[in-house]
């Protein structure tokens, strides 16, 4: 790709790439790299609500963060329909595998809190009908700044397009709970730019959502990251010798997989607010090998910036194949060059006896992951299904240079505090 100068006057860095030869490394079922099976008897959050993309509240440099003894996390949310007509099968049965498909086009920012970790009580919606400029509102990041309980919500505004937006407001907390107050203007912050990053006129599948702010505990600058694809018209990128990588003698043909151009995008603040970005180059990409590197995020340890992001199987190119689930890579600095976690990039996979059972893994810097449970097969068959929408166990792993290994399981939806934060 062609980077363009930046405006801090440093030369643009080169993404590091996520090559087909290290995808061809992926191995599902692997026991150090696979999430423990989720039992089809789960229990849920909620009979009312589907939840799923769940963002606990942290500080800037990536810890959970409680308030007042108050854990709290913000949660895509969306109504289930068990009544609506249109969600009804022709014997007039509850057609809650429709209903939970549907739910992207209607996802909401719910928060939720918590005394525990888990067990957590429904506080409502975090901004009012209305406030949000796009009918969607997507995942992003909650940042406490501060003792005064002030929060900044990246989050993504999508249809019409996608921009990433930040909205303020403030945590409340009582004996009895929490509140959410003044999350009422939402600011628009940048939006896929064509040169760098595909947008909507380039791809109409394009992707573009998922900020992450972060202060480099190196540079002490604040950046983001972010979801995207490479920018170009669809079908028109190339899958050269760097893309393919080191494979071996008959693994050289690409098929389609031009059309496969996801990428972890950043940005950089030209403000201490984070009111103002410039977007860089992608730090890494993944051109013939997956379309989609959704929900980046860091967990820096050891001097070491370990980048997680979170893929799909339908979404890998000809050729290549792996779990949903969560991928890693590691760099010895911001820019990298990065390299593929285990080898392969695989970090924690669903296990191919129900390979949709949990997605959207979020790694903590305790080493703890949580995800949400998305349908679990109830028979031998699998064709079966017991729809999730609710948490899913959360899964320890280890990070040790170069490899993780998964370590324990706990308890659905255990997000504990790594920080308390006393309000002022």
């Amino acid at each position: 790709m062609k980077n363009t100068p930046s405006k801090f006057g440093k030369t643009p860095h080169q993404p590091s790439l996520w090559t087909r030869a290290d995808a061809l490394k992926v191995h599902a079922d692997d026991p150090t790299t696979t999430q423990p099976l989720v039992s089809a008897n789960f229990p849920v959050l909620s009979d009312e609500v589907f939840i799923w993309d769940t963002m606990p509240l942290r500080d800037i440099d990536g810890n959970i963060t409680s308030v007042d003894g108050w854990s709290v996390i913000f949660i895509l949310t969306a109504d289930r329909h068990p009544n609506d007509p249109q969600y009804l099968d022709q014997n007039g049965n509850y057609d809650v595998i429709r209903d939970w498909n549907d739910r992207h086009g209607r996802a909401k920012m719910y928060y939720w809190f918590s005394r525990t970790g888990k067990d957590w009580k429904l506080g409502g919606r975090v901004m009012a009908e209305g406030v949000s400029p796009t009918v969607r509102e997507w995942a992003g990041t909650p940042i406490l700044l501060n003792e005064q309980g002030e929060v900044d919500l990246y989050y993504t505004a999508v249809t019409p397009g996608a921009t990433i937006v930040k909205v303020r407001g403030r945590v409340v907390t009582t004996e009895h709970g929490v509140s959410l107050v003044g999350f009422e203007k939402v600011k628009p912050l940048f939006e896929a730019d064509g040169k760098m990053y595909q947008t909507e006129a380039q791809n109409a599948f394009w992707g573009f959502r998922d900020p992450w702010p972060f202060r480099d505990p190196k540079d002490g600058k604040l950046y983001m990251l972010f979801e995207g694809n490479v920018a170009g018209e669809r079908g028109s990128h190339k899958v050269g010798n760097a893309e393919i990588g080191d494979v071996p003698p008959g693994y050289e043909e690409v098929g389609n997989s031009r059309f496969q151009t996801a990428c972890v995008g950043i940005a950089v603040a030209r403000d201490e607010d984070g009111d103002d970005w410039e977007m860089l180059p992608p730090l890494l990409t993944a051109v013939g090998v997956n379309d989609q590197t959704e929900r980046p995020h860091f967990v820096f340890q050891d001097g070491k910036y370990y980048l997680f992001t979170i893929s799909h199987t339908f979404t890998y190119a000809d050729g290549v194949t792996g779990p949903d689930g969560v991928y890693g890579f590691v760099a010895d600095s911001l820019f990298g060059p990065y390299v593929p976690l285990n080898g392969s990039g695989l970090v924690l996979g669903n296990p191919s006896s129900q390979p949709f059972q949990t997605y959207s893994h979020c790694v903590m810097p305790n080493g703890l992951v949580t995800s949400f449970i998305d349908s679990v097969p109830t028979d031998d068959t699998g064709t079966q299904i017991r729809i999730g929408g609710t948490e899913a166990p959360t899964v320890g792993i280890k990070i040790k240079g170069q490899q993780t290994f998964v370590v324990a399981e706990y308890d659905y939806g255990y997000i504990p505090p790594m920080l308390d934060v006393t309000l002022k």
